[in-house]
């Protein structure tokens, strides 16, 4: 009989948990660090596109401010204009230029909407399949520009979600589909980034800024396009931009190589690097080892 009880008791308190469970969400949330992870990925998308200034703000899903960058040159009103592209793509779930082009089109009542921002440079930030804040940018070259810079910041973190939930994997083996491959390409975006290495699929139309990295090699596979490469030298006034990362606007010195479709370049940790010239599209696959001593290590 107290087997019984006992049974009885142990299935009635199971299924008031399933009960309690099914009236709660598994909600994700973006942390301070993830927060810094986009910020970092839109400054460098900014830099790389020799943007002239630029306001960077990452808000959570509620709208509430986590992290704002405002590069140098940026005008002053950039930042809180900035904060109301990423609060307007967090809290309606939609980039901001939908929202724009409503507007335009003549529906201008939905200006009268409290935290509403309807210019483009506001884009949301996902995992696996939630919203969990935006960014928002403003200030540089065009709102185009800013929609771009957005996107890459948005990207750093949705890349890390497509690795894990979009690509097939077994036995520790990662596969990602050629639409995904493309779809990468066509904006330049981290393909997978994990403990260890990173596989970015990139891209470049314009010329970039001189890098360092302290912590990882760049092993380049150009598939499309040409450009100058200038490898060693030093960097000309070279800050750290964010842990492990020196750029620079140019390099002193060094040696140029000529790199096009089919060449592999290899460029060890420590020493700087530039893309002078390029003659765009230019598509490359990097592959990043991450030394040991690298971060999260």
């Amino acid at each position: 009989m107290k087997y019984l009880v006992s049974v009885a008791l142990g299935l009635m308190l199971s299924g008031i948990a399933a009960t309690a469970h099914a009236q709660v969400l598994d909600k994700k949330g973006l942390t301070v660090e993830g927060a810094r992870k986009v910020i970092a990925a839109a400054v460098a998308e900014a830099k790389n596109k020799n943007a002239p200034g630029g306001a960077i703000a990452v808000v959570d899903d509620g709208g509430n401010l986590m992290a704002l960058e405002r590069l140098d040159g940026t005008f002053a009103a950039a930042a809180n204009i900035s904060v109301g592209k990423a609060r307007t793509a967090a809290l309606f779930q939609k980039p901001t230029k939908a929202f724009e082009d409503i507007v335009n089109n003549g529906r201008t009542t939905m200006v009268a909407l409290s935290d509403f921002t309807p210019l483009q440079g506001g884009i949301p930030i996902t995992h696996e399949g939630q919203v969990i804040g935006g960014i928002g940018v403003s200030g540089a070259a065009s709102a185009q520009q800013d929609e771009e810079i957005a996107i890459a910041g948005a990207d750093a973190l949705a890349a890390r979600a497509t690795s894990s939930t979009g690509a097939k994997s077994s036995s520790g083996i990662t596969y990602i589909e050629s639409k995904e491959v493309k779809a990468a390409f066509a904006k330049g975006a981290p393909l997978l980034e994990v403990d260890g290495y990173k596989v970015h699929a990139s891209r470049r139309d314009v010329p970039g800024v001189a890098e360092v990295h302290t912590w990882e090699t760049d092993v380049i596979y150009v598939l499309e396009g040409s450009a100058t490469f200038v490898t060693g030298g030093t960097v000309v006034e070279g800050k750290v931009t964010e842990p492990g990362q020196i750029r620079g606007p140019s390099i002193q010195g060094g040696e140029s190589h000529r790199i096009a479709k089919g060449d592999v370049i290899i460029v060890p940790n420590g020493v700087p690097h530039w893309f002078k010239e390029v003659k765009g599209p230019f598509l490359y696959f990097v592959v990043k080892p991450i030394s040991p001593h690298g971060e999260g290590k």
